[in-house]
């Protein structure tokens, strides 16, 4: 086992790669009463299209998360009762990327942790069971698209990109689940859900050692075979179109504006991530030039922001709310981040921003789930989320404003605006 003092983030890591690949990493808390079970699987909405020996297979939109909700079913019954029956709390995710269960106990932790082991582990599904899920996942999918947070943002997506699985939504459609068989889902638990291509991750008072032989004894012996994904055709730096408009029932006109960002370089991932957000926040933050004048003028209320992504194939910056006149808000951000591009952020300003970004990634790590989703996100994109201040002290205002200059810019732009219907 491999043990790493982290004395910047005051933090201990043990970390150990299992002889069926899987990384168990175990983050010590020893004085909290509360333990964190993370199990996360490099396999997510954005995963459609995927070669298994030898062969390439398509899948209909939405199977990753459809699987999600499926997996907690046990031929026993549900598999939250034991949880809840110890006073445990459990959930799930599936994001773009990954899919994730997890639990939080203050008391027997390696029992729940047997059940999270052997419930993602083993999969069981029925006709009746998942024509069930079916309608409860149409209604989900429903309620997703009469919300107009949701609706300008899959606009957004669907303009930015014309080949990558990102502007296709991860719940998919009521068309596409209706694609979805037993047989669908236990190849695609088959393909994704093996040793080597997902990480467990536990952070509290636990023993790492015994996490350690928990896996060992409950999980397949072997890691499973190397999946070839497909994330769509090349891109090129433009959308594949400028604007989307809709009306629905909203008080004021809402919108996205998006951009699509060049690639990090090779083995920058984490770098770039805090480059992007200080970007952000020197743009469009709550104490941004920008935001000040345009919430004082009110042309905006306190519901602009956004944010940079990162996904396979696909980086972007986002930012919208609610706004009197999107178009204009919309120019007024790109004008403005080529006059910091081009002219430069304030140094006292820039100093402010580091100072509050540096601060928010230390107070993250407040918080179990924060540690366990960005340890996960870091395996799987391949950096070490702990070594952040040391990536900090790389990055230069000259870094924030040249992402600026080369990223938002109006070839890279689109934008996606809800009216209201009357």
């Amino acid at each position: 086992m491999n043990t790493v003092q982290y004395p910047r983030v005051g933090e201990t890591v043990h970390r150990q790669t299992l002889s069926n690949g899987l990384e168990v990493i175990t983050v010590s808390k020893p004085y909290h009463a509360k333990s964190y079970a993370f199990f996360a699987v490099r396999y997510g909405g954005m995963d459609l299209r995927f070669c298994q020996d030898g062969q390439w297979r398509d899948t209909p939109a939405g199977i990753a998360h459809y699987l999600e909700h499926k997996m907690f079913d046990m031929e026993e019954g549900s598999v939250m009762a034991e949880f809840a029956q110890r006073g445990a709390s459990d959930n799930a995710f599936t994001s773009n990327a990954m899919t994730a269960y997890y639990f939080t106990a203050t008391s027997q932790f390696y029992e729940n942790l047997r059940t999270l082991l052997r419930f993602v582990s083993t999969p069981y599904f029925t006709p009746e069971s998942v024509a069930k899920e079916q309608g409860i996942i149409a209604q989900e999918i429903q309620e997703t698209e009469d919300d107009p947070d949701w609706r300008v943002y899959a606009n957004l997506m669907e303009c930015l990109y014309e080949n990558s699985p990102v502007r296709i939504p991860v719940v998919g459609s009521a068309a596409s689940i209706r694609q979805i068989t037993p047989q669908t889902l236990y190849e695609c638990h088959s393909a994704f859900y093996t040793p080597a291509n997902m990480v467990l991750i536990c952070v509290g008072s636990m023993d790492p050692q015994r996490v350690i032989e928990e896996a060992e004894a409950i999980l397949p012996q072997t890691g499973g075979a190397t999946i070839g994904r497909d994330y769509g055709g090349e891109e090129g730096p433009s959308p594949a179109k400028r604007e989307a408009i809709q009306t629905m029932e909203v008080s004021m006109p809402m919108f996205l504006a998006g951009y699509k960002c060049r690639p990090a370089p090779g083995g920058e991932t984490l770098r770039q991530s805090i480059i992007g957000d200080l970007a952000c926040d020197a743009l469009f933050g709550s104490s941004s030039p920008l935001y000040t004048r345009l919430y004082e003028e009110g042309a905006v209320n306190s519901s602009l922001g956004g944010n940079f992504d990162m996904l396979p194939g696909a980086e972007y910056v986002y930012v919208g709310g609610d706004a009197k006149d999107p178009r204009r808000i919309f120019d007024e951000i790109t004008q403005q981040a080529q006059a910091l591009g081009r002219d430069g952020i304030d140094e006292s300003f820039y100093q402010q921003l580091r100072r509050a970004a540096y601060g928010g990634m230390l107070r993250s790590l407040n918080s179990m789930e924060n540690i366990a989703v960005s340890m996960a996100e870091g395996y799987f994109r391949g950096f070490d989320y702990f070594s952040f201040p040391e990536v900090f002290d790389t990055v230069a205002k000259s870094d924030v404003e040249a992402f600026l200059r080369e990223n938002i810019t109006l070839e890279r732009a689109a934008l996606s605006v809800i009216h209201p219907l009357h």
